[in-house]
């Protein structure tokens, strides 16, 4: 295979003095053996996605390594000082469960203390939203956590947070970019300053711990009475959630030991994702074998959480995150009507591609749905940029959700205690969160969604999955499933576009590489490429009147054929 000149003319950086031996060393050995690998490592530089950047680990511009987070780190070090000049800044660093994230935390740390910034770093694992709560609870200006979330065991990340301890948002991260794409890797200052290093661990573990439990725990009756398995899936949050579920009053926790241990391998699942079912597999047997009322698994940063319950005839289910993140808000919000705090300035929040079902409890509370891009950096946003409205609780479909602001990202730490807290209190009263589903869908409609993931690797990947928005964007479909298009929304021009009208309204949220169509029928379809991970994906929600709960069974199976129907008429057969 022959090498382009312009990616050799970026090797050839890499093997310039700034770098050191070890990685030039790696360079020419892909040179000679392999250079197929050599052209993935440079054909582009990493960037910023929906979750801050994510790569494979190795050599190279397009790979997480101590250059590529280096450089980051020192874009990073000279924004806060152009954003807070003659300040004290502070940092706050955090890593998970993944090969090198240790070392690269270190790394990391260190660039920022040659920049004359204290660092705070946590002397082991740790949870995301942990870190997201330690940014404010230390006053620090910005926060990094090193993780690749739920990705495959080659992939690490970094992720960057503000002073609100959300995930940094336009126009910030732009001019974040473009310092960093300002420097070269000459300027990476790698000589730390050891005295500006602090470690820290069980004083904001106590203070997390406190504010999950306080966050998360309604008094639910029924405690002594419910069983819960649990499943870190080899990840962080085993460093904390025994100890938030015991301090909220669980006494029937079962832990999965054969997962209980970190380990960047996930070696007993293919992928270490609880939107997946395989990865609760083990979790779901010891449930059967403990006869225990619920399952929780947790991602390996501890911000995604997967729950099984059992049904009406008691077998255990998996729940989708549009059905966790309705059962959940709906919760919350009665909390707060029973509280009187329902005043009608507040609000919840979601996600463009997560169910409309949101957008019906808001109206039937009298609340706002906020509504914005995939990401919870984007429901930090709304609780930074409206301080007079108060913040309830929200979620989006990929199994993440946020209760309350105390942490400004999905929090799979006291999601799941809530999680506990709704169904214990249920089974107490003689029902289950199942039921309490069922009896949504008669309230509210049934709403069923469906996740479509196309996998598409590497160079020849990216491209594919441009073609395919590029049809669906410039040759907008016109029917799908017998049903005709009425609406589409495009996300990067701005333009929503009645298709029967041909009229079109500017859309008010910020550009992103999204599209969705939106049927007579009420379908709703959405196209988008993942910014984290090589995947397009297809999100499809239906939706019908369920009369009651005991016609549950033949209106799903109706609206589950209708969303076979419309993955056969797009032909996005996973």
């Amino acid at each position: 295979m022959q090498v382009d000149e312009k990616i050799l003319e970026k090797v050839n950086e890499w093997l310039s003095p700034a770098f050191d031996e070890a990685t030039k060393e790696n360079i020419r050995q892909l040179m000679e053996n392999s250079p197929k690998e050599l052209t993935e490592s440079f054909y582009k530089d990493l960037e910023f996605g929906t979750g801050g950047m994510r790569g494979i680990m190795g050599t190279g511009s397009n790979r997480i390594n101590k250059y590529t987070l280096g450089k980051n780190t020192q874009g990073l070090s000279n924004y806060l000082k152009k954003v807070y000049p003659d300040k004290e800044l502070k940092v706050a660093i955090a890593y998970d469960c993944r090969h090198n994230s240790d070392t690269l935390a270190n790394v990391v740390a260190e660039v920022f203390s040659a920049n004359d910034i204290k660092v705070y770093l946590f002397s082991a694992l740790r949870p995301t939203p942990e870190l997201s709560f330690a940014v404010k609870h230390l006053n620090c200006h910005c926060g990094i956590v090193l993780t690749a979330s739920h990705n495959p065991p080659e992939y690490n990340g970094y992720k960057v947070y503000w002073t609100d301890g959300g995930q940094i948002v336009p126009p910030q991260d732009a001019e974040i970019i473009a310092e960093i794409n300002s420097l070269s890797f000459e300027d990476i200052r790698f000589s730390p300053k050891k005295e500006l290093i602090s470690y820290i661990d069980k004083e904001v573990d106590e203070a997390f711990i406190s504010a999950s439990v306080k966050n998360g725990s309604f008094n639910a009756k029924g405690k002594d009475d419910f069983k819960i398995v649990f499943t870190s899936l080899h990840g962080t949050s085993i460093t904390i959630m025994p100890e938030v579920l015991e301090r909220a009053g669980y006494k029937n926790v079962y832990v999965v030991e054969e997962q209980s241990a970190p380990d960047g391998d996930f070696p007993t699942v293919k992928s270490p994702n609880p939107e997946e079912p395989e990865a609760l597999t083990i979790a779901m047997k010891k449930a059967e074998e403990t006869g225990a009322d619920m399952v929780i698994g947790t991602d390996p940063d501890s911000d995604r959480l997967g729950i099984a319950v059992r049904d009406n005839e008691g077998k255990l289910i998996l729940l989708n995150g549009n059905q966790t993140m309705v059962l959940m808000t709906r919760f919350l919000l009665d909390q707060w009507k029973k509280e009187g705090r329902i005043t009608g300035k507040e609000f919840i929040g979601s996600t463009i591609v997560s169910t409309p079902m949101m957008n019906r409890l808001a109206e039937a509370y009298g609340v706002e749905c906020k509504t914005g891009l995939t990401g919870f950096k984007w429901i930090a946003k709304m609780i930074k940029d409206h301080p007079q409205q108060p913040f309830i609780g929200g979620g989006e479909e990929s199994f993440g959700f946020m209760v309350g602001d105390f942490v400004r990202d999905k929090d799979a730490i006291t999601s799941s205690l809530l999680a506990c807290e709704i169904a214990s209190e249920a089974k107490a009263e003689g029902s289950s969160l199942y039921q309490k589903l069922l009896e949504m869908y008669v309230d509210f409609r049934f709403y069923k969604e469906h996740l479509v993931s196309l996998v598409k690797k590497g160079m020849e990947g990216a491209e594919e999955i441009k073609q395919i928005m590029t049809d669906l964007r410039n040759k907008p479909l016109q029917q799908i499933n017998g049903s005709r298009v009425t609406l589409v929304e495009d996300y990067q021009s701005s333009v929503a576009r009645n298709m029967i009208t041909g009229k079109e309204k500017t859309i008010d949220i910020p550009k992103s590489n999204v599209l969705i169509y939106y049927t007579e029928d009420g379908s709703k379809i959405a196209a988008r490429p993942s910014g984290t991970e090589p995947k397009i994906k297809f999100y499809i929600s239906v939706n019908t009147d369920l009369a009651s709960t005991d016609r549950f069974e033949a209106t799903d199976k109706t609206l589950r054929q209708k969303i076979d129907n419309i993955v056969l008429d797009l032909g996005i057969e996973a």
